[in-house]
């Protein structure tokens, strides 16, 4: 077969390095540990019907591997977790879900779904059924604290860790962002409803991922993220939707004294990633958790919301740490 003048090239420096081959092997000598580069896992792209809803989700790593359950926040979907999910799945089998009217998955009609963080993680409870996830490691973010945090309530023995990214279950943690809401929570009316909406455009989405950014890591943070989760915003009859589960926020609110209680019964190993520069959770909510979760490890982040996007690479270094410490075998 004739070579072209790249692949000749290619092969040559490979040959000058001693680990000349057919390109067709390289992937198996990466796994062999020839001083390359592990070869990622391949991230594999899913649906299950659960009650009836489609339920869309990334899956990536072996399936005997201890499981890393990834809930996401508002506005996104489980592709904030596109870089992080490839990081662990080396070990770990890692699993990232999209809720109703987020992402991929299925968004019924309001009159005929009840969009409510209940809901929700009675969605997540059956998902976890259907994928026999008896027991996994869980990392929450932003509304997959409340989820997950229920999900916690419903099977405490089924949570083999904690990895909390900017996630409340603490009063201090809702500061002067939350006044608006606590307005609308007071009486759910039109009038309170409808400043909110100024939440759901691209100018507050774009907000979200660049406040508190520091400059040094502001290159890091890809648009891509924002105008994916701004198209997904902007489907006709989302942002009701989204004003209903603004509205149904208060209902976590109650349950932080049973959110609390759970951590001080259980004391699952915890993991916390905070970044400390986010207006939105911001980080008097983090240190509370030590009340509850003495034990746990902390680290504050110069950075704003979305630290995934501005420190990725850090962050995954973390979690590994901590997984490879409390779960791994």
């Amino acid at each position: 077969m004739k070579m072209n003048g790249t692949k000749q090239f290619f092969l040559s420096g490979l040959i000058a390095l001693g680990i000349g081959a057919p390109v067709s092997s390289l992937p198996s000598m990466v796994n062999a540990g020839q001083g390359l580069s592990t070869v990622p896992e391949a991230v594999r792209y899913n649906t299950v019907a659960i009650d009836g809803q489609e339920i869309f989700y990334r899956e990536a790593g072996p399936k005997g591997a201890p499981v890393v359950l990834l809930l996401h926040g508002f506005p996104t979907s489980s592709q904030q977790y596109r870089n992080l999910i490839p990081e662990l799945a080396q070990d770990y089998h890692v699993i990232a879900p999209d809720y109703p009217g987020f992402g991929r998955s299925a968004m019924p009609d309001r009159a005929d779904f009840d969009y409510s963080f209940a809901n929700y993680a009675t969605l997540m409870d059956g998902f976890t059924d259907a994928l026999a996830l008896d027991s996994y490691s869980l990392y929450v973010m932003d509304y997959g604290a409340p989820v997950g945090y229920r999900l916690a309530l419903t099977d405490p023995e089924a949570i083999e860790a904690l990895i909390i990214q900017n996630g409340n279950a603490y009063d201090e943690g809702l500061l002067d962002f939350w006044d608006v809401f606590r307005t609308y929570w007071a009486d759910g009316g039109a009038e309170t409803r409808e400043p909110l909406r100024d939440f759901l455009n691209v100018t507050a989405t774009e907000w979200q991922y660049t406040h508190g950014v520091p400059e040094s890591h502001a290159h890091r943070v890809s648009p891509d993220a924002w105008m994916l989760d701004q198209a997904y915003l902007d489907r006709p009859g989302n942002q009701e939707i989204q004003l209903d589960l603004f509205y149904d926020y208060r209902t976590n609110v109650d349950l932080y004294p049973e959110f609390q209680a759970y951590f001080r019964a259980h004391q699952p190993p915890t993991l916390i990633v905070w970044g400390e520069n986010d207006y939105i959770f911001p980080a008097e909510g983090a240190a509370p958790y030590l009340r509850d979760l003495p034990e746990a490890e902390l680290h504050m982040i110069d950075a704003g919301h979305f630290i995934l996007e501005s420190h990725g690479p850090e962050v995954a270094g973390l979690i590994r740490e901590f997984l490879d410490r409390e779960i791994k075998d």
